[in-house]
């Protein structure tokens, strides 16, 4: 396939500005026509170019016609949308191409293969994205007939009370987040309770010749729901969220599906005094927290698949943290200092260490997908953790 110099991100803009104003019957791929074939051929040629991210998406000369076909149907399937999400239009379209899209179509595919509602976790430090890919996957996969709901690992924090007490027996747990301030046996619950839940969207799929839906494949779910604002920002639960059922979890957090290090490497990581791990306390800080990861290993057990949202170097989020502070407080909330989010952002370092306990996880076997996050925001590569430990 010869080299294309047209870019998809120039043809979606097309198509994008095609469709404002224009009529269903009048878009541009409303009949196939000779005009957009050569669109299909650069686009082809662009899920090709890219190995890692063909890979990692299981794209091949032989299927990347139909997957071209599938995504742009999909494109146009929610381009009324678009403008819903914050985003700069060329990044976003960017995005979407090359990750939202064929990634809401491999989740597709593999709950099909499941039989049973999927669990998504979504690894993922402040800044990297996981609200916004959790909302757009949850659109582009209701267009493809699936029901979603988001869970978050702060949803499963201790009440307020609870973290109080907790509080008074390890004065180290100044804020929420770290290890050991959730509810383990919570999360564990809920999520038993999706994976055993059948909705109607999943039934349809599996018995398409049955018109009529057994009541008993409704059940109440409560998803539990965590207010940040509450008791002057230490936060508490709030009303829970009741559902029916969702062929999809996306459950997302910054330390979802994070396994404890094992001491040698663990100790040989401290002995470097990696910033900001500079005391002896902040040694033992590192060595509690990492032996209350094991406690959250039967959560983790409950994933069918965990993706890494990696940014290209972890430091960029407190930069992050301290742009999106800005930004609310120019809106007249109150908000912290910069030393104030340095010093909170350098505590959850000090819990669990992003050079060591993310680059571990990258380098494991329990990572599918990992998506490179660029200082920017925008998307890096998009690979299998098996080709990553390649390049890395």
């Amino acid at each position: 396939m010869a080299r294309s110099t047209v870019t998809p991100v120039e043809i979606l803009h097309r198509w994008q500005a095609g469709v404002s104003g224009a009529l269903e019957e009048d878009r541009p791929l409303a009949k196939p026509s000779k005009r957009i074939a050569p669109d299909f051929e650069h686009l082809a040629f662009w899920e090709l170019a890219d190995d890692l991210r063909s890979r990692a998406f299981g794209i091949t000369p032989d299927s990347v016609a139909d997957v071209v076909r599938r995504k742009t149907d999909l494109f146009f399937s929610i381009i009324d949308e678009l403008h819903t999400f914050p985003l700069k239009s060329t990044i976003f379209l960017e995005t979407l191409w090359n990750l939202w899209l064929p990634l809401a179509m491999q989740l597709s595919t593999a709950k099909q293969s499941l039989k049973r509602p999927l669990i998504q976790g979504i690894l993922g430090g402040q800044g990297t994205g996981k609200t916004t890919l959790c909302q757009v996957l949850s659109l582009i996969l209701g267009k493809l007939g699936y029901s979603t709901v988001s869970l978050s690992l702060d949803d499963l924090y201790k009440t307020y009370a609870d973290r109080q007490q907790l509080q008074k027996a390890d004065p180290r747990l100044i804020w929420r987040g770290p290890p050991g301030t959730h509810d383990i046996d919570l999360g564990i619950a809920v999520l038993d309770k999706l994976r055993a839940s059948q909705t109607p969207s999943l039934a349809a799929v599996e018995n398409p010749k049955s018109n009529a839906i057994k009541p008993d494949i409704i059940k109440n779910i409560e998803i539990p729901r965590f207010d940040k604002s509450a008791y002057g920002g230490a936060g508490d639960r709030s009303q829970p969220e009741i559902i029916s059922g969702a062929d999809i979890v996306l459950f997302e957090g910054w330390f979802v599906g994070v396994n404890p290090v094992v001491e040698p490497k663990l100790n040989e990581f401290l002995a470097t005094a990696p910033f900001p791990i500079s005391t002896e306390s902040d040694c033992q800080f590192a060595r509690d927290m990492n032996a209350k990861l094991h406690d959250y290993l039967p959560l983790w057990n409950r994933l069918d698949r965990l993706m890494v949202l990696y940014p290209q170097d972890y430091r960029i989020s407190q930069v992050w943290r301290n742009q999106a502070e800005r930004e609310m407080m120019a809106t007249g909330k109150s908000g912290m200092s910069e030393a104030e989010i340095n010093r909170f952002v350098e505590y959850f370092w000090k819990a669990l260490h992003p050079e060591l306990f993310i680059k571990s996880m990258v380098e494991g076997d329990r990572v599918d997908l990992v998506i490179e996050i660029m200082s920017d925001r925008t998307v890096g590569k998009i690979c299998r953790a098996i080709d990553l430990k390649l390049t890395l």
